[in-house]
């Protein structure tokens, strides 16, 4: 009796052993949806566009307690009137004759209110029309041809409509229907959805050394800003790459997001510094030639926060000493701090940063442990601004 007994309790044992174990597994199901669906620009590389309507972010006049559209008080700015040599045309209006007296009014007012209207001229398609004659010797019966101009363009579009057309499709990224439409409402020039995409191959081809000359810029400078974003062209997936710089920026469509592509990004002969986010397509790069993004960083940090408990602890204390480091960076930028100063600064904000970071990786929660682990991995490359003018 006491052997049954015994057996049935080691089974009930058993038994309740998984089910701990599969509602710790459960637990962690639910915590992982309730995180991505948490997920919002501010703690995540989700772009804005996609925050749900409901989402309210501390920059909304709602989130403040104040009301759309211009606030009481606030001192509203008017339109600038453009110079009168800026202007096309003047309509000078005088009182002809006194309200009282009836007395012809004669002279100028030297300080007249002045009120200016801005319109859009009526922009037609001008149509030039190429005609090579052929005609024949009369003395020894030759045929002859006139030569077409070289000016001419080959195409039945000028250097403009091209470039306009350039413009609205690969800068606003019209579609080749919207392109065609604008282009006849506005100008009156018939473009058929074929004319559209050849003329988009014309321009590209066009650009071709002004690219080149572009990436060799970027390349080049002191410090570059680069990124990757998921980008479909013609129903492809594909990887729009960025290098920006301060004063050019160059953007590249890629097959790929690796390290491969990155290289191809990144000058390796160049000696820039390399503002990146952590993503491991990156990480061939030196430590001293790298800077983390700290806008990056902080989701990070944000998505620790919304986890709640110790990871909260943590990530909120990472953004009270992020408050603190672009405050001192400020003062650097506004020349109101020497660099020497800063630098000194710097030393127990990064002390306590590191500090934080190790109490995150040994974090009960997966995800906060495997993040700051992987900082910790790159800290050297959080700090290149401190150290690189």
């Amino acid at each position: 009796m006491i052997e049954m007994r015994a057996e049935a309790y080691e089974r009930q044992l058993t038994q309740l052993r998984e089910q701990v174990a599969q509602i710790d597994d459960l637990k962690a199901e639910l915590a992982e949806l309730r995180e991505r669906l948490g997920q919002n620009s501010n703690n995540s590389s989700k772009p804005p566009s996609t925050d749900p309507p409901y989402q309210h972010h501390n920059t909304s006049n709602e989130s403040k307690g104040r009301k759309r559209g211009g606030q009481v008080g606030h001192r509203g700015l008017s339109r600038k009137l453009k110079a009168v040599a800026q202007v096309d045309r003047v309509i000078d209006l005088r009182p002809i004759s006194c309200l009282q007296c009836g007395h012809i009014l004669l002279g100028d007012d030297p300080q007249p209110a002045r009120h200016q209207v801005s319109e859009l001229p009526r922009c037609k398609a001008f149509v030039t029309e190429y005609r090579r004659h052929t005609l024949h010797c009369s003395v020894c019966g030759v045929v002859n041809k006139a030569d077409w101009p070289e000016h001419m363009p080959s195409g039945s579009f000028g250097p403009r409509a091209q470039a306009v057309i350039g413009y609205l499709s690969g800068r606003l990224g019209l579609s080749h229907r919207d392109v065609s439409e604008v282009v006849q409402l506005l100008h009156g020039l018939e473009l058929s959805l074929g004319s559209v995409s050849s003329t988009q191959q014309r321009v590209s081809q066009s650009l071709d050394e002004a690219f080149d000359g572009a990436q060799q810029f970027v390349r080049q400078q002191k410090a570059q800003y680069v990124d990757e974003t998921s980008w479909t062209q013609a129903g492809k997936a594909k990887w729009l790459w960025i290098n920006a710089t301060g004063e050019v920026t160059v953007f590249r469509l890629l097959e790929g997001r690796g390290s491969e592509q990155a290289k191809q990004v990144i000058s390796q002969d160049a000696k820039s510094v390399i503002t990146t986010d952590r993503y491991g397509a990156y990480n061939w790069l030196a430590l001293r030639r790298r800077q983390i993004c700290w806008a990056h960083l902080r989701r990070d940090f944000q998505a620790m926060v919304d986890r709640g408990g110790h990871s909260a602890d943590v990530g909120q204390a990472i953004l009270k000493q992020e408050v603190e480091i672009f405050r001192l960076w400020h003062q650097v930028r506004d020349e109101r701090m020497r660099r020497a100063e800063f630098q000194e600064a710097m030393k127990p904000i990064r002390q306590g940063v590191k500090q934080l970071l190790q109490a995150g990786a040994g974090s009960a929660n997966k995800k906060t442990r495997h993040t700051c682990q992987n900082i910790l991995k790159l800290e050297k490359a959080l700090w290149t601004f401190v150290r690189v003018e």
